[in-house]
């Protein structure tokens, strides 16, 4: 409980109660796909953070709580002399080019051979109705060809990912959530509200900690800002001494905040990062990414 009480305390200090209330309208039962508008939510939460950290440029984001933090910055620059993600991504990288049996390979089934595509992820799939993240197509890649799927989370799919992730670094994140199909929208919609939604033993919100709490000290932990969050997937955290998804991630934090966690490449999950990754469309790609 002292947690819980610090912690809402620690996020009414010093912030904007308009702009606070504009970000959490997807709480509201009443917000409908008529007048949800993503291109007003994105400039909103930019401006959000420029006025909570005003020292921070936009692009700077993509570091995560780095971008906030000095003395956490100072720690991870130290990191990203020696990543410890390169040797993942090297592996990543011969996985990605090791042919299938039947002589084809994860290039066949992509644009541009696969390289330099991660920024285009997730993305509205009108022929399937649904939002298709780029793990989940990495995997149907396999299928199609005959292959059994990866385990989602961690290993090879998130070598591969990473290696994906790295051939697409520097270029901006462009998710579309097309105008003339109202699933797009409700998709997008979905993930908002989830993103906004408490729950969980400890009725927290993912907003909680990485929108109004982000860079206010959760015991050892700074929660990152949701500008950028996704930019550096999939990402190597030293709790879990491997590479892991962002799906891995989402599911990490519901277990945190004691809610049951679902699993990996669900619609809610996939919808959820349809959400945060139009909230970063214009920050470039700068995964694989070192964390805590």
């Amino acid at each position: 409980m002292k947690i819980i009480k610090k912690l809402t305390v620690g996020l009414t200090v010093g912030l904007g109660v308009t702009m606070l209330s504009q970000l959490a309208l997807a709480a509201d039962s009443g917000f409908t796909l008529e007048t949800v508008n993503p291109e007003a939510d994105r400039i909103a939460l930019q401006n959000y953070f420029k006025q909570r950290f005003p020292e921070t440029e936009v692009q700077d984001y993509v570091n995560g709580i780095y971008a906030v933090d000095a003395d956490s910055r100072a720690q991870w620059e130290e990191i990203e002399e020696f990543p410890p993600y390169e040797f993942a991504v090297d592996e990543g990288e011969a996985l990605f080019n090791t042919p299938f049996a039947n002589g084809k390979g994860y290039a066949d089934c992509f644009d541009n051979g696969g390289i330099g595509i991660r920024q285009n992820f997730p993305y509205w799939n009108k022929e399937e109705g649904t939002v298709k993240t780029l793990e989940m197509e990495i995997n149907e890649c396999r299928e199609a060809n005959g292959e059994k799927p990866l385990k989602w989370g961690k290993g090879e799919i998130a070598k591969v990912s990473a290696y994906m992730a790295w051939t697409s670094r520097d270029k901006q994140f462009d998710v579309q959530i097309p105008s003339d199909d109202a699933r797009a929208k409700a998709a997008y919609l979905e993930g908002k509200k989830f993103f906004y939604a408490k729950r969980g033993q400890l009725n927290l919100s993912c907003a909680n900690c990485h929108v109004q709490g982000a860079n206010i000290r959760i015991r050892a932990d700074l929660p990152s800002p949701q500008l950028g969050h996704v930019s550096h997937f999939p990402v190597f955290r030293s709790k879990w001494g491997s590479l892991g998804t962002l799906h891995r991630r989402y599911s990490g934090c519901h277990k945190d905040s004691r809610s049951k966690p679902m699993k990996p490449q669900t619609e809610t999950f996939r919808n959820l990062e349809y959400f945060q990754t139009y909230m970063s469309n214009g920050l470039v790609v700068n995964g694989p990414g070192a964390r805590k």
